[in-house]
């Protein structure tokens, strides 16, 4: 039975990826500090440690206990705004975190890694859309540059160390149990404030884009990732741009919110443009987003909205 050990495992995104793991029969462990993550998205079967990974010494203990054969690392500092406000922070978690986890895999013998980096902030403006790997990396926040730093450090233990890895390049993740109270989950930030009759903001004029692909497809991704995409750095997407305004209306239209949004002043270090190209990940993995914008916010409104009791 194979085991796997997810970092940010109480969060959004990992205990998804926990969800699916425990289904596959792998014996799963998480380790999540709370700070974003939650106790209710814990999944029962797995075995749960409350620890930072900034710990290098808890990371390694940890890792000794459960000697894990599949790392998936989502623990993250992961406001693009905080990272701004707070640089070495946002290098203590995304960096030196990581590298905690790197050498602890290293010397308990784990197989792969599997990393959650950033298509969104890696590249920095698009000179060309949708977004190839081969963009030129030119970060605007430190999130991007903290995230993309990691991916050398992998690429350095592959090369002398033999670790396996799969690094995956997230566009906009949306879905259940997107923490609506961040700054990332637009989606879920709408969808509350629409459900509680509240007036969503906007932050410029809303002709900004990113990228959308539902939770589950992300979730697949990360599978398929287990046996495949050696040493490889793929990005997830849809090709699509989507911006605020499409995002507001098809939240509303799934809500049934007749209001308009109120407009407020663009947030320093954010792109304004963004789509990624997944062909690479399509040919190698086999992977394709199965989930439409509409199909995947009409799943994520009734989430919230059985959240809200409604």
């Amino acid at each position: 039975m194979p085991k796997s050990l997810v970092t940010g495992g109480a969060g959004f995104i990992g205990s998804h990826i926990v969800d699916r793991l425990v289904e596959a029969g792998h014996t799963v462990s998480i380790i999540d500090n709370l700070s974003t993550g939650r106790r209710a998205n814990i999944n029962p079967a797995a075995r749960f440690h409350e620890d930072d990974v900034r710990d290098g010494e808890r990371v390694l203990a940890v890792f000794r206990e459960e000697k894990p054969d599949y790392v998936f690392h989502l623990a993250a500092q992961m406001d693009v705004r905080k990272s701004v406000v707070d640089p070495v922070y946002d290098a203590q978690c995304n960096i030196l975190g990581s590298l905690n986890l790197i050498e602890a895999a290293r010397q308990v013998g784990a197989r792969k890694l599997v990393y959650a980096s950033t298509g969104g902030a890696v590249y920095g403006e698009p000179r060309e859309l949708p977004v190839k790997e081969t963009h030129p990396i030119d970060p605007m926040c430190p999130y991007g540059a903290t995230k993309h730093t990691v991916e050398h450090y992998l690429f350095m233990y592959r090369a002398n160390y033999g670790i396996d890895y799969t690094v995956l390049r997230y566009p906009n993740i949306y879905g259940p149990r997107q923490d609506p109270h961040g700054e990332a989950g637009v989606v879920a930030i709408f969808s509350q404030l629409m459900l509680a009759g509240k007036q969503p903001k906007v932050f410029g004029d809303g002709s900004q884009t990113r990228d959308y692909v539902f939770v589950s497809d992300v979730v697949d991704a990360n599978v398929l990732a287990i046996d495949g995409g050696s040493g490889g750095i793929f990005n997830l997407g849809t090709g699509v741009e989507t911006s605020v305004t499409d995002v507001f209306r098809t939240v509303a239209a799934a809500v049934g919110y007749t209001g308009e949004p109120l407009f407020a002043e663009e947030r320093l270090g954010e792109i304004h443009r963004i789509c990624l190209d997944a062909s690479l990940i399509g040919k190698t993995l086999g992977w394709t987003p199965k989930h439409t914008f509409e199909q995947g916010v009409a799943k994520a409104v009734a989430y919230y909205r059985e959240q809200a009791g409604q």
